[in-house]
């Protein structure tokens, strides 16, 4: 009993240093720091944004709709939040997203915590010098999205990649900003 414990023991201080050794850096204010100066790169998609969108389903047929996206800073600016709308002719919510993107200074890397159609992912994300990338792996390929942003315009496509055929277009949106936005961080309940 005392071998298995001392075996234990020795296990969590390994993995310990290891964690020790990749999550620089340790405390919790450089890290937030590190995770807000990451932020900073995806500013340019902060605001509220409005313009047509088009789905293409399995049989070719076209959906298009009216598309929303507010998206703003939360947690001290560490962290991304994105709401998705899409609206049908009548002014009805036929789509809802909701989606975070966060940095991990240890890895260095990006991921989007998505939610959306009844379904939860984490994804790597990343940031390009205009706007962003990022993938949904499915059984038999993947759905890659890119995005790119300018002053007042977000275009993202979505395609569909299977190996040993061409990329086959299933989504697009082209959004214009239609001003700022304070969310999600307004409104927080204050202490009295």
């Amino acid at each position: 009993m005392h071998r298995i414990a001392s075996l234990l023991l020795l296990a969590a201080a390994l993995a310990g240093s290891t964690f020790a050794a990749t999550a620089q850096p340790a405390e919790p204010a450089d890290l937030v720091a590190s995770q807000v100066e990451a932020m900073r790169t995806l500013a340019m998609l902060d605001g509220a944004w409005r313009g047509p969108a088009t789905v293409i389903q399995a049989g070719g047929s076209r959906i298009t709709f009216v598309q929303t996206e507010r998206i703003g800073p939360f947690l001290g600016g560490s962290i991304k939040v994105i709401e998705g709308r899409g609206y049908d002719d009548a002014g009805g919510v036929r789509f809802n997203a909701f989606g975070i993107v966060s940095f991990d200074p240890a890895t260095r890397a990006y991921t989007l915590h998505s939610h959306a159609l009844g379904r939860v992912g984490d994804f790597t994300f990343v940031p390009t010098g205009n706007g962003y990338r990022w993938e949904i792996p499915l059984a038999s390929g993947r759905i890659r999205y890119v995005a790119t942003v300018g002053a007042d315009e977000l275009h993202e496509v979505g395609d569909l990649v299977v190996e040993g055929r061409e990329p086959v277009r299933i989504f697009e949106m082209r959004l214009k900003r239609i001003g700022a936005t304070d969310w999600p961080a307004a409104g927080a309940v204050g202490p009295k």
